[in-house]
């Protein structure tokens, strides 16, 4: 006879066996972008809904462990951590070309030199022929297009204090931006369509 306290057990034991993974779970996808100054790529990047994080970084060198000081040959880039089931890979790609100037190929507003050069930084194969798709859709409104697409090198994460720059110096931040001329930028270049995918005010 199977007492009632083991018979508890065993079914829960049999319940548990039997356990769902909720079907709203999802892993988190990783997109990289190069869009001039980082503070400013994070910033833009976190106001877009289904994005979860970002992170500032250097990437593209050849020098292991940049730093500010020492970043030669990488540029300044954003590696954006996003929930699939909220945004897609193809509207980040939109946010991105509506948050830069791709023309420059010299670099980014008032910040000049290859460290400031744009650039889209695949993870896998599918996101770089989504890239090079846009690319093409890019040039055909704007015509040459200076931003590099590739498959993604090494990301070698900047120090703390740039991370959540904007949030953490936000008086200094905003004089910054404003000064460099990043906003009137993309909307002398995007007009009605700067910074397209991005919700709130860009400052």
């Amino acid at each position: 006879m199977i007492r009632p306290a083991a018979l508890v057990a065993a079914l829960a034991a049999t319940a548990s066996s039997f356990a769902i993974t909720p079907s709203f779970a999802q892993d988190t996808q990783t997109a990289i972008f190069a869009g001039g100054c980082f503070w400013c790529v994070e910033s833009d990047f976190d106001h877009v809904d289904g994005v979860t994080s970002t992170v500032s970084g250097y990437i593209g060198g050849t020098n292991e462990n940049p730093t500010y000081q020492n970043h030669s040959g990488h540029v300044e880039a954003v590696r954006v951590t996003y929930d699939p089931s909220k945004v897609s890979y193809d509207e980040l790609l939109t946010v991105f070309w509506h948050s830069i100037d791709p023309t420059d190929g010299g670099g980014q507003f008032c910040d000049r030199g290859h460290s400031y050069t744009t650039a889209i930084f695949a993870t896998d194969q599918e996101q770089l022929q989504k890239a090079k798709a846009t690319k093409a859709d890019v040039e055909k409104q704007l015509g040459s297009v200076a931003t590099e697409i590739a498959m993604a090198p090494t990301f070698w994460e900047a120090e703390g204090y740039h991370q959540d720059y904007y949030l953490k110096n936000p008086v200094k931040y905003k004089f910054y931006r404003t000064g460099c001329g990043r906003n009137k930028t993309v909307e002398r270049v995007w007009g009605d369509d700067a910074f397209k995918g991005i919700k709130d005010a860009i400052g």
